[in-house]
């Protein structure tokens, strides 16, 4: 994490900030395109790590509008499992929950801009549809972190404001 820091740093982002050993990176930026940020992003760490990463970017209103939709009561924890699916803009669409396998007697999955969240009691996950995405096109097209974290994210993008 701290030579991905270095990486962001290198790009002239300020503010730069990691979370957790999974590729959560808050920075900040005089760009606002989201494609061309993410553009350059892959570029850097392709360069400096060695190989391609699909990168998925999200600004502090994009957090905020999907922490604010986040049910507060879904967590991950020893009695639920939860997933926030950041969608690529390629299949960033309400659609998507047309094209993931899920049985709603089981688990609840809905559509957040930028984003689909699953959650499913924990002794149901082996009933659950929605790993069967694992693998698939779809799922090369996500990164998922739990809403524990996604709420985290949000907090420390709070701390350097809008």
């Amino acid at each position: 994490m701290a030579k991905l820091k270095v990486t962001f740093e290198n790009l002239g982002f300020t503010d730069v900030r990691t979370h957790i050993a999974s590729g959560n990176v808050i920075f900040r930026s005089d760009e606002t395109a989201i494609a061309l940020l993410t553009e350059k992003i892959e570029a850097a760490i392709e360069q400096d790590f060695g190989l391609p990463v699909k990168v998925v970017l999200r600004n502090y209103n994009a957090i905020r509008e999907l922490v604010e939709g986040l049910p507060p009561d879904w967590v991950n924890d020893g009695n639920m499992k939860c997933d926030v699916m950041f969608l690529r803009p390629e299949i960033d669409d309400p659609g998507i929950l047309e094209k993931i396998p899920h049985d709603p007697a089981k688990e609840d999955v809905i559509y957040l801009p930028g984003a689909v969240v699953w959650r499913i009691d924990r002794d149901k996950v082996r009933q659950g549809q929605v790993l069967k995405i694992i693998g698939t096109e779809i799922h090369k097209q996500l990164t998922v972190r739990n809403p524990n974290t996604v709420r985290k994210l949000w907090e420390l993008m709070r701390e350097y404001g809008a």
